[in-house]
């Protein structure tokens, strides 16, 4: 039994590991990916000689899937939970506490706002609720459009955009309510008669528990336990370049005939792979679009007086270059143990990939020059590291969850055919070990766990 995944990434190595749990040892599994590593957003880099994350960095703790899976691997003494330190926003010059009681920055009332957006905003959040609501159950629009007709364009710029600039690397006009805030939809087509009253309904219960989580050592450790444990042959830096039916399976170039295949891609990959096997889906996936972005690590003398605050989201239409400030030695106390003072800068949205093209140099002196502006105090760096990440992640756009129907309403009759990803159903870590898993148990499902030891 030979079995392909393409994408080594974190939903293609769940799927491997998944694969040779439930086939057993005998199972053929490789691991096809265009780098020359695998991890594909998630990487694990060097930074005054210590591991940081230089891609995502957190988990959403509320979720099962990765502290579960951490478990497993032997790995539940590296999850580690931030301070529990609160962000601020950066908006119209002046640093401000994020609004809390939000749903991805959402108000259930007025007064959240207060003091981050004006008096006339304010009446209009406390009037909403006397205001006549139109929805269509079932609809889908983007987050900006709801946001800014009910609440006003300062919510929508000043507390939702910085939050998802932060999960999608995007904004509230390219980012779709039922994809985004799956809770508030539901809550709309349950018939609320206003926003506010529809947040109220969608707004998780008050807990105590950590809502993010991390691991101490990185994502490296997770992504090598992994791969030793799936067993997998790897083949880096080979990109898949075609997907065709076979005599008794199926063809992946170029490795060859397997018996089947996980599709774990991008979504631009996967629609091109997918071509000529299922066009319907190929055209569903070729609409998905693809944000950019960068990270610039700063690591700075340990005495640096940073905000004791876990780091500085900035809304729209601010005259700074990054869009956001982790303050990592203040969010986690593992970092906080550490010889400096460690800072990530992010740049780039979705439509502006230019921050891409800067030369390292001046990336960092954006970086650095913005997080004095922000802070307030001298920041004079000590090392600094550029990671570039083009088309990360994808843009959960209008639409995006039937889009995602029928992309596996196509792929369901393909036996021996599965698609993992973070364009699916969800962009965060937990989301894609969900469906790595998913897919992987598809696989299994097809082949027969005793398949793999009779070929």
């Amino acid at each position: 039994m030979r079995i392909a995944v393409v994408g080594g990434g974190i939903s293609g190595l769940v799927a491997a590991y998944r694969l040779r749990t439930l086939l057993g040892p005998d199972a053929d599994v490789l691991v096809l990916d265009r780098a020359e590593r695998v991890g594909g957003i998630l990487y694990t880099g060097e930074v005054a000689g210590e591991p940081l994350d230089l891609g995502a960095e957190a988990f959403v703790g509320r979720r099962p899937e990765v502290p579960a899976l951490l478990r497993e691997l032997g790995l539940e003494s590296q999850l580690v939970t931030p301070a529990g330190l609160r962000p601020l926003v950066w908006s119209s010059g002046a640093a401000h506490p994020l609004p809390e009681g939000t749903l991805m920055g959402v108000p259930a009332n007025a007064e959240s706002m207060r003091g981050l957006v004006d008096a006339e905003t304010l009446a209009r959040i406390a009037a909403e609720p006397d205001r006549p609501l139109t929805w269509d159950p079932g609809s889908d629009i983007d987050v900006y459009h709801l946001v800014a007709d009910r609440f006003g364009p300062q919510v929508a710029e000043r507390s939702v955009d910085p939050l998802l600039g932060g999960v999608y690397a995007g904004s509230s006009r390219s980012i779709g309510v039922r994809a985004a805030l799956p809770t508030l939809a539901a809550a709309l087509d349950d018939g609320a008669p206003s926003l506010t009253a529809a947040v109220g309904a969608a707004l998780p219960p008050p807990s105590n528990a950590p809502v993010f989580g991390g691991i101490r050592d990185g994502y490296r450790v997770l992504l090598e336990a992994l791969a030793e444990r799936s067993g997998a042959r790897f083949v880096t830096a080979t990109p898949g370049t075609r997907l065709a039916r076979g005599l008794r399976g199926w063809v992946v170039d170029p490795i060859g005939a397997v018996d089947a295949v996980v599709l774990a891609t991008p979504a631009p990959v996967t629609a091109r792979l997918l071509r000529t096997v299922a066009p319907v889906a190929a055209a569903e996936l070729a609409g998905v679009e693809l944000s950019s972005s960068v990270v610039v690590a700063l690591a700075l003398p340990r005495e640096t007086a940073l905000p004791q605050n876990s780091g500085i989201l900035v809304a729209t239409g601010e005259p700074l270059r990054a869009k956001a400030f982790t303050l990592s030695s203040r969010k986690w106390t593992h970092l906080a143990q550490r010889e400096t003072a460690l800072v990530r800068v992010s740049f780039g949205k979705f439509g502006d990939d230019s921050p891409l093209s800067w030369p390292d140099a001046q990336l960092v002196a954006a970086a650095t020059e913005d997080l004095a502006t922000v802070t307030g105090v001298a920041v004079e760096p000590i090392e600094a590291v550029v990671q570039r990440w083009p088309g990360g992640l994808a843009q959960y756009a209008p639409g995006h969850p039937a889009r995602v129907a029928a992309v596996e309403a196509q792929v369901a009759p393909l036996d021996g055919l599965a698609v993992a990803g973070a364009y699916l159903h969800g962009v965060g870590v937990p989301a894609c070990v969900s469906s790595g898993a998913a897919a992987a148990q598809r696989i299994a499902a097809t082949v027969g766990a005793g398949s793999a030891h009779r070929s």
